[in-house]
């Protein structure tokens, strides 16, 4: 064997180009290896997979209370997480049983298959309404947002997800595997039959044709999220009384458009563009001008002189929009002048939206967060108060997912944020399985993982609201709903009981920035609901055991929305 090395090393010291060859031919074997791993999609999991839930009972659901303990040791530890593709390509590609888009006649049976996506469309109106087939030109879209494709998996949900996540009012589909997005539509209508093609994703619907969209009109698109190119929509509202102090500097443009103002209260570096007819008028939310008293849209339906398809205000009615300026105003975070002996909890359940009650409060108060654990993702995020031990007294609040009496008891007063489980059991199993703002795969939610999941964390969502009801010390209560829905009012609450001056302002400010980091997208969300009967009759006596603790310590109970499922 000795040998046979040295004839070797004599072999490649009189040829050290094969040396290199040797090894070149080494890293292309690697790379073909790596790039053919990458392509393989995920496994395909039975649907008929076992459930662990199936053999619940009716009576097993006061059982599960007080089961799950979680004291402060209780960490996760990090899951091997499956590398996940994304909807598929973002650029078109054609298989071999795409049809050529050059061919315009008979596809056989037209009628019958746009009759049949009809039927579905009628299925769809409770998030969208079907408005039609339109024409649409590669030069000129009917619908001129946003856009991605998917020839292998599309459907009419994922279309419509895509476009109201980003605000639009309509969203098409063409060519069976297109979604395009917008707020207006510039073409003509035209017969049914001409959108002929069956959704690549789903072969029961339609999504257009060649050159053709099927265009909903989405019911449920959140005006405050509606944009106009990189603008926001903040809505219609009435002329504030001092409108000078309100909106300080102003530019009167003849054909005036969307586009210019938004263009013209960017170039002076405000994150308000307000349209008044002729007027353009640029500021900041504050208490002068708090938008917060919407108007009817109608009120400011007054077309403007350079764009005919767009609302520009009129002179007592302005039309609002939030450009890309970033509000500085509540932008400034630091540690605590002096360390406080005084330990205040941010206390929820897991995707109860902690992270983002956190963000919330950071920019409201100016101070820094800490926390129970230590997350180095959230510390490189802008979370610097995450390093910091809980007990080091230099911030302003800590957050825990903790529960039980001596966890509870080290804290001398608590912000108890309650979420609706079925939200929130789903938001921390996609952190679970896909990160902060990532999503668990489908093999994950059809397999095993989910039904273990809901057994072992749903009876925890309700043990730990009781657990800080009984245990802590000063809890205000706060539902993750109501933040969203009020966050000026719901907020004021929580800055006032961290013992920070409340500035009226910062919390404007807050309102323009409130996202933050860590909002997931809503083009992964599932197309189907994950609970079974079963899960769902637990989970409704755990809300009513949560809602009747809520009611006997004189607190509003669980919000309206909770209820049915």
């Amino acid at each position: 064997m000795a040998k046979l090395l040295v004839k070797f090393q004599r072999y490649f010291r009189r040829k050290p180009v094969r040396v290199f060859t040797l090894i070149a031919l080494y890293l292309t074997a690697g790379s073909l290896v790596f790039l053919h791993s990458g392509f393989v999609g995920e496994p395909t999991i039975s649907e008929n997979e076992p459930n662990p839930m199936d053999s619940t009972g009716e009576g097993t659901a006061f059982q599960y209370l007080g089961v799950v303990q979680l004291g402060r040791g209780f960490k996760e530890t990090p899951e091997a997480r499956h590398a996940v593709r994304r909807y598929g390509p973002w650029f078109k590609s054609v298989s071999k049983d795409t049809p050529e888009r050059s061919k315009m006649g008979d596809y056989g049976g037209a009628w019958s298959r746009a009759l049949k996506g009809r039927k579905v469309h009628e299925k769809e109106e409770d998030r969208a309404k079907y408005i039609g087939c339109y024409v649409d030109n590669t030069r000129r879209r009917a619908l001129r947002g946003v856009s991605f494709f998917d020839y292998k998996k599309m459907t009419v949900f994922r279309c419509q997800d895509n476009c109201a996540e980003r605000g639009y009012l309509y969203a098409g589909l063409e060519f069976g595997a297109e979604c395009y997005c917008g707020h207006k539509i510039q073409a003509l209508n035209v017969s049914e039959s001409e959108c002929n093609m069956e959704c690549k994703g789903e072969k029961s619907n339609i999504c257009g044709g060649v050159n053709r969209l099927s265009i909903y009109r989405l019911e449920l698109a959140q005006e405050s999220a509606r944009r106009y190119g990189s603008a926001i929509f903040r809505g219609c509202f009435h002329r504030p009384d001092n409108v000078s102090l309100a909106l300080p500097v102003t530019g009167v443009m003849l054909n005036m458009s969307v586009d210019k103002c938004v263009d013209f209260c960017t170039g002076k570096e405000y994150p308000l563009a307000a349209l008044g007819g002729a007027a353009c008028r640029c500021g900041f939310p504050t208490t002068l001008f708090t938008l917060h008293e919407r108007e009817d849209e109608p009120l400011c339906a007054q077309k403007c002189g350079g764009e005919e398809f767009e609302s520009c205000g009129t002179a007592e009615y302005f039309i609002l929009y939030q450009t890309q300026v970033q509000d500085n105003r509540c932008m400034d975070r630091r540690f605590l002048p002096a360390r406080s002996k005084h330990f205040i909890a941010l206390a929820s359940f897991p995707g109860a939206g902690n992270t983002w009650a956190r963000h919330l409060i950071e920019l409201a108060t100016g101070f820094y967060t800490g926390s129970y654990y230590f997350d180095g993702s959230l510390y490189n995020k802008g979370f610097k108060g995450e390093r910091d031990h809980w007990r080091s007294g230099r911030t302003i609040c800590i957050k825990t997912h903790e529960s039980g009496q001596k966890e509870i008891e080290a804290f001398d007063s608590a912000i108890l944020l309650i979420r609706n489980p079925y939200k929130a059991l789903m938001a921390e199993f996609n952190r679970k399985y896909g990160g902060h703002i990532g999503f668990a795969s489908h093999a994950h939610w059809k397999g095993k993982e989910w039904p273990e999941f809901v057994k072992n964390y749903a009876p925890w969502w309700a043990t730990h609201t009781l657990d800080w009801l009984k245990y802590g010390k000063n809890v205000l209560v706060v539902h993750f709903e109501d933040l969203k829905r009020d966050l000026f009012v719901q907020l004021k609450r929580m800055v006032s009981l961290l013992g920070t001056r409340v500035f009226e302002d910062r919390l404007l400010c807050v309102e323009g920035q409130k996202d933050g980091n860590f909002k997931r997208s809503g083009l992964r969300k599932l197309e189907y609901d994950p609970y079974t009967p079963e899960m769902r009759k637990t989970i409704s006596t755990y809300i009513k055991t949560v809602d009747m603790a809520l009611k006997l310590r004189n607190l509003t109970g669980v919000p309206d929305d909770y209820y049915p499922r």
